[in-house]
């Protein structure tokens, strides 16, 4: 996969091309953004571009070119990209190029012994390839200590090294490692694109066409087509999420417990940390159709377009106010899901809020 691969980040792509064209890469970056919008995929792209070798002899031709005649750089950005089949590119996407490293949390912490790993890999001059590149994903989980020695790396980059930090919420991150990275800003997609990515991932077809799903509760046609949209518009921008996720598998657990909640049940409770933030992120999206519908009716804007009629009687028997209400509640307390909130008294406080609204689904 390569930067025309790359679907609905094009100012993202466009400042990358820039930079590789001019010869003007800084040394460390910060990919900021939602999840599963496309950052570290983006981050291995420019890994294997830089040392591609299929371009490396044409990058100095065309720098001069577009110095000389002033051309645009659009003009050459088919030619600053991956190749996808020179043994650096294969061994970058196998994860075994001895230039190439990527950090990820393990128990949700990015650890002081991980940052050793990426100082001891820059320590060296590049092996096999132009430049050394480090990608730490989900960067604001490294946690204090992590991050002060990171910094020192940051202060006193080594040459021909790049590194690339991934975040959904930057503002984690200390300041002065943020001041230190030059920052890229990755938007969510429209439907269309979302579409476009989950249909051009492999083995995706089989997911798409299942009859997973809750048909008692789901309207509209059982087609591939109708799916695929559906799928798109849950995915609210991210088709990353859609790719490694059953949408309608979390959806549907989200309703079983939604109703255990209405019901008064206390048998039924979240499994995981995961499973809340699902919870949460579905609550989020029912809510916000709820209201959409009841201030509008128009069902074209539902996120949750498979399941307008329940929308629909949810929005008729219930106030506006105490939709707003509730969701801005539930936003809430989602903000503080990070800090490892007790699954029973969160799972009764939220019980309390859906029980007030006085719907069924």
């Amino acid at each position: 996969m390569s930067f025309k691969d790359v679907i609905g980040q094009d100012r993202a792509i466009n400042i990358l091309l820039g930079t590789l064209s001019r010869n003007r890469l800084p040394s460390a970056y910060l990919f900021v953004g939602e999840s599963g919008i496309g950052k570290k995929f983006t981050a291995i792209t420019l890994a294997k571009t830089l040392n591609c070798r299929e371009i490396r002899d044409s990058l100095n031709v065309m720098r001069a070119e577009i110095d000389k005649n002033s051309l645009r750089i659009t003009d050459y950005a088919s030619r600053i990209d991956a190749c996808d089949q020179c043994p650096s590119c294969k061994k970058i996407d196998s994860g075994t190029h001895p230039d190439f490293l990527t950090i990820i949390p393990e128990k949700g912490e990015i650890r002081v012994e991980d940052i050793r790993t990426v100082e001891e890999s820059l320590s060296f001059t590049p092996y096999e390839g132009k430049r050394k590149v480090v990608i730490v994903d989900d960067a604001e989980t490294m946690n204090s200590s992590a991050a002060n020695a990171f910094l020192k790396t940051l202060e006193e980059p080594p040459p021909m090294s790049i590194i690339i930090l991934i975040s959904a919420s930057p503002d984690r991150l200390p300041e002065t490692i943020r001041s230190r990275c030059s920052r890229i800003n990755f938007s969510p997609l429209s439907p269309e694109r979302c579409k476009e990515v989950i249909k051009k991932e492999s083995g995706r077809q089989a997911t798409i066409s299942s009859d997973k799903g809750n048909k008692k509760i789901c309207d509209g046609p059982a087609t591939d087509d109708y799916r695929l949209s559906t799928i798109a518009r849950l995915s609210m921008g991210r088709p990353g999420l859609a790719i490694t996720n059953d949408l309608f598998e979390d959806r549907d657990r989200f309703i079983k417990l939604f109703r255990e909640m209405i019901n008064r049940g206390n048998k039924e409770m979240w499994a995981d940390k995961d499973e809340i933030e699902k919870w949460f992120n579905n609550a989020i999206t029912v809510l916000r159709d709820t209201a959409v519908l009841k201030i509008t009716g128009k069902e074209d804007m539902l996120i949750n377009i498979d399941l307008k009629n329940n929308i629909a009687a949810m929005s008729k028997t219930t106030e506006l106010k105490d939709i707003i209400d509730s969701y801005a509640k539930i936003s809430f307390l989602k903000g503080y899901l990070g800090f490892n909130l007790n699954k029973s008294i969160t799972w009764n406080y939220v019980s309390t809020i859906i029980q007030n609204l006085k719907v069924k689904i």
